[in-house]
């Protein structure tokens, strides 16, 4: 129950009989819609049915153990032993298992997965749930991977070289800081030692009894549970479970079970560390509690857990009102009461990033900001404001109870296995909060502070860049900010909340025409300015409505010195507010209202991205009028805005493969006299002209007859009628209709290479380019983005797989339509310095193979599945048909092709997939290499 907002996507059946007086020492209850239970092995099982998405089933298998439980010559197995459970068990030797679930559309990496951490390992295997064959599968699988993994020394010596390619990506500014950090934020605890990367060495060099100890040791049913949530019989899973694992032993001498602790410590641990490549600048202020985390089982720790939550709220709000004042303390910045990286230690920790010479004056923030809550409190405005925050979340939450996605359930069943975190569901939640919230008092959240703020066991870390000039903070004036307290701190004084998002008399226009599309579902209105509403009415969410506004137009239409000036300027607009009112002003009174628009100006278009419950639809449409008609203009809000943003931004070319980008990018776009760069440094902000950002927004936005609003959810006719006319149909218009504009621009041509040497650590990074000019074809896309992903599995066979060279390696193919036709197909991976050439001719080889061959009929078939698994969940969310409706506009295409999409999906050919190989992919490429220095 430490993650509100993991919690708040809980379900249950209708409690009957739900108490009317919470009394303060009744249990939580367990919700009922899940069966749990155990094995006589000790074996823990949830299993619920849930049928979003339908046809579908989460399989999990959770080790309540992980790198905490390795011996010293043990360091990084915990995390080897999950790669090897994919590399060959009894019932799927070597690749056969990922090769069975390609093949019935289960993606590697995206769909199937695991991680390792200090206290668990956690297996993901959502499968389709249309053939008990399948399901047969799946528990096949789980089982086979909790019991079976063959472990033949072949394997393993394969599996090493990936592996330390995995270690290899964790290197650099982070992993160096980490590393020093570590002692004193997890003092004198075996926490300290075991990151569950493990040792370079140990990975190296360890013998294989080692490993084949660490899986008979810990992978045992007593330490497991299997988890089952989808379009399933719960009976019919209760019976695998028991088939597949009832039948499997304990070892006969158990290794205990340890749970290590992190030392409490006098001292205050204060570490300063820097590193020249890294790209921010943070503070970590820990003051570690006493304590083991209390688990939560009563009533009143239930309103225990509500009371710091709302404690977290209101400091974060007032944290949030200092970031967007004109002279920001940090980028951002926030506080709370949770877990660390430890299991068994929680701690009150407040964390910033901030600019690289602010960091003491960060926390002086921090610390004054605790203070002041000591002081003096928080106010009755505030706690109010708070819990309708938290109410409104709540019942939002309540709302889609029937809606909710089966892995939100998983996620939450494991953590009531692995920590005991309660699981009542949302039904019973809600009422609870109902009743509770109005309960818990300003004393109640106030009181909370002293048992927080300490003088010992304390911890503050300081990471950031380093170079020359740039005077690094000592222990000691770390210390006395920390020590010195809040003297001359006055109480915070809460501002009087606005009456309304809107200053101005909004003048209604009309409905000139309304026409529906029976196939689609949707109703378009013509409003009297020429703006056009198209709307379609969903039941895949109860609380949920997501809109796009969009025309042609968008910064190409700006001239080259003007987009140089605004480019980066653009962000800010929305920081300075509307209707005269601040962005603080805006949020405290959006309190408890779910709803959010944001215009945006893109090269081709500009537009507007919103969503809203169904109640506070009205809202959405405001803040779209508002932005539209009178957006403030505040050079203080654009100050606040480029510290922030020049914060962000300083040091970032200092990690490498930012570097990379900027330099790689740098030489393909060295024609396009628009080009500035990926990162903006200062003399980007210096030339940057907040005005002139502010002017050509009102340029875009004078306009709203070029506009068409797409609305997608659960939609009430006469309201979204109402709202159209009240607030759109009242926009500015000229008459005028934009189209799409190409400014002739393109990437460099011809063959090229790049090499781009950056950074300390032996690591590499490879993307190989094809791109072009081309007639867009719907056919040759759908081609183009099959040899991606057909292009990937064998890459991930041959590059990992066989030459044990990369972690991860990635190919994707599409093609645009607009603002000109062109393809663009990349392949990307890092890897070893030593290995960037050999692997790249790898990937090219594999590439030719289908360029001379076409992809094998069982690769083609793994793509289509997938494709057909993913259409098939993403039909039933709102984002994918707006996104289709969106697309459908700016291609000029009818969105009725959404109905054709599984066909096209079955009529793909190899030969299609050959052929667009041949005709894009046999041309000029670019290759860029990313080498240490």
């Amino acid at each position: 129950m430490k993650n509100l907002k993991l919690w708040m996507f809980l379900v249950a059946v209708p409690l009957s009989g739900f108490a009317q007086d919470l009394k303060g020492d009744s249990p939580i209850p367990f919700d009922p819609a899940v069966k749990t239970g155990k094995l006589k092995n000790g074996l823990t099982y949830y299993i619920r049915k849930n049928a979003k998405p339908e046809n579908k089933v989460d399989l999990r298998l959770v080790i309540n153990a992980g790198s905490i439980l390795e011996e010293d010559d043990q360091q990084g197995l915990a995390h080897f032993m999950e790669h090897m459970c994919f590399n060959g068990t009894k019932r799927f030797p070597k690749n056969a298992l990922v090769d069975y679930l390609q093949s019935i559309g289960v993606k590697f990496g995206q769909h199937l997965n695991a991680y390792t951490s200090f206290d668990e390992t956690v297996y993901f295997l959502p499968i389709p749930s249309d053939s008990p064959e399948k399901v047969e599968k799946g528990f096949q699988i789980i089982e086979d991977w909790a019991f079976n993994a063959v472990l033949t020394p072949e394997e393993i010596d394969k599996e090493r070289g990936v592996v330390l390619e995995e270690y290899r990506l964790g290197l650099g500014a982070d992993d160096r800081m980490t590393k020093r950090f570590m002692p004193k934020m997890m003092y004198q605890s075996h926490y300290a030692n075991r990151l569950p990367i493990g040792q370079k060495e140990i990975l190296e060099n360890f013998k294989y009894e080692k490993l084949v100890k660490f899986y008979k040791d810990w992978y045992r049913p007593d330490l497991m549970a299997v988890i089952v949530v989808g379009d399933i019989d719960v009976a019919e899973m209760e019976k695998k479970i028991k088939d597949h694992f009832g039948s499997y032993e304990n070892p006969k001498k158990e290794k205990p079970r340890k749970v290590y602790d992190v030392p409490n410590h006098k001292e205050t641990f204060v570490s300063v560390e820097s590193d020249k490549e890294a790209s921010y600048a943070q503070v970590q202020l820990l003051y570690k509690d006493y304590n083991m985390p209390k688990t939560l089982v009563t009533i009143n720790d239930f309103k225990q857990y509500i009371a710091k939550g709302l404690f977290s709220t209101m400091l974060n709000n007032r944290l949030q009102e200092l970031t967007h004042s004109a002279n920001p303390p940090f980028t951002f910045g926030y506080t709370y009461h949770g877990g660390t990286w430890a299991r068994t230690k929680e701690a009150y920790q407040s964390f910033a990033m901030t600019q690289e010479n602010k960091q003491l004056d960060a926390l002086k923030v921090l610390v004054e900001e605790n203070e002041r809550v000591k002081k003096f409190g928080f106010t009755q405005g505030e706690l109010e404001r708070a819990k309708t925050e938290w109410l409104a979340g709540m019942e939002s939450s309540y709302k889609d109870r029937d809606k909710t996605e089966s892995e939100r359930f998983v996620s939450e069943y494991q953590g009531h296995f692995l920590t005991k975190e309660p699981t009542p569901g949302i039904e019973w939640t809600f009422n609870a909060m109902q009743k509770m919230l109005p309960q818990v008092s300003l004393a109640d959240v106030n009181g909370l502070v002293k048992d927080y703020i300490k003088n010992d066991n304390r911890v503050v870390i300081f990471t950031g860049p380093e170079k020359e000039g740039l005077k690094k903070p000592t222990e000691a004036e770390v210390l006395a900010v920390l020590n010195k307290g809040g003297e001359n701190i006055t109480a915070y004084e809460d501002a009087a909340v606005a009456g309304s998002l809107l200053r101005k008399d909004v003048k209604a226009g009309t409905i000139t025409k309304k026409e529906k599309n029976d196939k689609l579902g949707t109703t378009t209105l013509t409003l009297s300015n020429g703006v056009k509403v198209t709307y379609k009415k969903t039941d895949f969410k109860n609380d949920e409505v997501i809109m796009e506004g969009i025309s042609f137009g968008g910064s190409n239409l700006f001239s080259n010195d003007d987009q140089k000036k605004v480019q980066y300027a653009q962000g800010a607009l929305t920081e300075a507010g509307f209707s005269g009112l601040k962005l603080n002003d805006i949020n405290k009174f959006m309190t408890g209202k779910l709803a959010s628009a944001r215009p945006y100006i893109g090269g081709i278009t500009e537009g507007f991205r919103g969503s809203a419950t169904p109640k506070d639809m009205e809202y959405m449409f405001q803040m779209v009028h508002a932005y539209f008609t009178d957006l403030n203009l505040d050079k203080e809000a654009y100050e606040g805005y480029k510290q922030k943003q020049s914060a962000f931004y300083a040091n970032m070319a200092s990690e490498p493969s930012a570097y990379f980008q900027q330099e790689f990018y740098g030489f393909l776009y060295k024609d396009n006299p628009r080009f500035m760069g990926v990162i903006p440094n200062e003399k980007t902000w210096e030339n940057t002209d907040y005005e002139l950002a502010y002017n050509k927004y009102k340029e875009r936005f004078a306009n709203a007859g070029d506009f068409e609003f797409y609305f997608v959810g659960n939609i009430d006719d006469k309201a979204i009628e109402e709202y159209s006319a009240k607030y759109l149909a009242s926009l500015p218009t000229t008459g005028v209709k934009e189209k799409i504009t190409d400014l002739g621009y393109r990437m460099i041509k011809g063959d090229h290479k790049k090499v781009v040497n950056k950074g300390t650590d032996p690591k590499s990074n490879v993307t190989i380019m094809y791109y072009g000019d081309a007639t867009y074809s719907p056919k040759e896309a759908l081609a183009m983005q099959a040899l991606g992903e057909i292009l990937t599995i064998k890459l991930v066979e041959e590059l990992r797989e066989n030459e044990s060279g990369v972690y991860g390696v990635n190919a994707r193919g599409s093609m645009s339509k607009v603002p000109y036709g062109s393809y663009s197909f990349n392949i990307s991976f890092p890897c070893g310095p030593d290995n960037a050439e050999k692997l790249t001719a790898s990937a090219l080889k594999e590439l030719q193979k289908i360029i001379d061959n076409g992809p094998e009929a069982k690769d083609l078939t793994k793509f289509k599945e997938g494709e057909l698994l993913d259409h098939k969940k993403d039909i039933k969310e709102n984002n994918y048909w707006l996104s289709y409706f969106t697309r459908s506009y700016t291609n000029g295409t009818n969105a009725e092709e959404i109905f054709k999409v599984e066909e096209k999906i079955n009529a793909l050919t190899a030969k299609e997939v050959q052929d667009v190989a041949k005709k894009y992919l046999a041309k000029d490429k670019v290759i860029g290499i990313l080498m240490p220095e």
